[in-house]
């Protein structure tokens, strides 16, 4: 590894400090996706435009839980490397992840090269354009 057991608490506790805000913040979010159910917001729309935009509302909520839960997923999943001891290895190649990268990417689990690669070959599919 190459980091420093202090750098290493450093991010620790930033990544545990992430967690706890994104947990907090997918709380919120489930509440108001309560809140904001599709049948609610469809109540109250009078025409097709508004049970369209009443879908959208509850869609780009669904979105926001999933993204949320994904990435405290991720959070766990990084504190659980450390205690383990295999943070800062990267899970394709098995060299050290800069400390760099890990400053600005806490959770991140591949180096620059294989995430690139990762990016490169996981990516959507971009629309035609014409």
């Amino acid at each position: 590894m190459i980091m420093t057991e202090r750098q290493l608490q450093r991010i620790a506790t930033d990544l545990r400090s992430r967690r706890d805000a994104v947990a907090s913040e997918l709380r919120r979010s489930v509440a108001r996706a309560r809140d904001e159910s599709f049948v609610a917001l469809a109540e109250q729309g009078k025409d097709a435009g508004d049970l369209s935009v009443a879908a959208l509302i509850a869609e780009l909520g669904n979105a926001q839980v999933d993204r949320q839960l994904g990435e405290l997923q991720e959070l766990e999943y990084a504190l659980q490397r450390i205690s383990d001891g295999r943070y800062a290895v990267c899970v394709e190649c098995g060299d050290d992840i800069a400390y760099g990268r890990l400053r600005a990417q806490p959770a991140a689990k591949r180096c620059l090269d294989c995430q690139r690669v990762y990016e490169h070959t996981h990516a959507h599919p971009t629309a035609t354009r014409l």
